[in-house]
């Protein structure tokens, strides 16, 4: 018995100095600073993306009720050239990791206003496409990775529901003519798609909700 005590005392007091040396070295968890975040979103992307996130100028993406940590990559990359628009790095270069973080959860809390497709001809071609691929030339159903209403699933891939169908149709061009590279799976999907394939999952996407 009085061997067992000193090793019992010896063993906790072990225990709890591991504890205290694992939850010393676990890495704080980022808390947003909402706050924050929505100045410098006034201040350095508003004009192009709206007050909300929703833009009304289809060539600039909607950004509201988007992924915050997607939203981050996609700065960090725009500052690191890994995705090239002279536009974005001249912005993302000006933030730090913090900013980034703090305008990505800011704008990823407001909510998405729905859009709408425009091309009713191609309806049902971008949505074949959307929901089941095409098959015979290995293309992927989009919704697989975006799921099924285009909510996306954080933080990999993207949320597209209500995007603006001009910059979908962009980016999905940029990826096939290896413009825009920062995602090897988008790159080789949108490698097999032509213009009329672009355009309407593009649309179809617009519509999603």
């Amino acid at each position: 018995m009085k061997l067992i005590a000193p090793l019992l005392i010896a063993g906790f007091v072990a225990a709890f100095s591991f504890s205290a040396v694992a939850n010393e070295a676990a890495p704080a968890k980022f808390k947003p600073d909402l706050a924050k975040g929505e100045a410098s979103y006034g201040a350095v992307c508003a004009a192009c993306h709206g007050p909300d996130g929703n833009s009304a100028a289809p060539a600039y993406p909607k950004l509201a009720q988007q992924h915050p940590e997607y939203l981050v990559k996609q700065l960090q990359e725009f500052k690191a050239d890994k995705r090239a628009n002279a536009i974005m790095k001249g912005f993302a270069s000006a933030l730090s990791e913090e900013d980034m973080k703090n305008i990505a959860y800011w704008v990823g809390s407001k909510q998405s206003k729905p859009g709408f497709a425009k091309e009713k001809e191609l309806v049902t071609l971008g949505e074949r496409i959307y929901r089941g691929g095409i098959a015979d030339r290995q293309i992927p159903a989009c919704a697989g990775c975006h799921s099924p209403n285009g909510a996306g699933i954080p933080a990999q891939y993207p949320r597209l529901a209500g995007q603006n169908t001009e910059y979908a149709s962009a980016q999905l061009t940029a990826f096939r003519d290896g413009v825009r590279k920062n995602s090897l799976q988008m790159t080789g999907v949108a490698a097999k798609l032509n213009d009329r394939e672009i355009k309407a999952v593009s649309d179809y996407i617009a519509g999603l909700r």
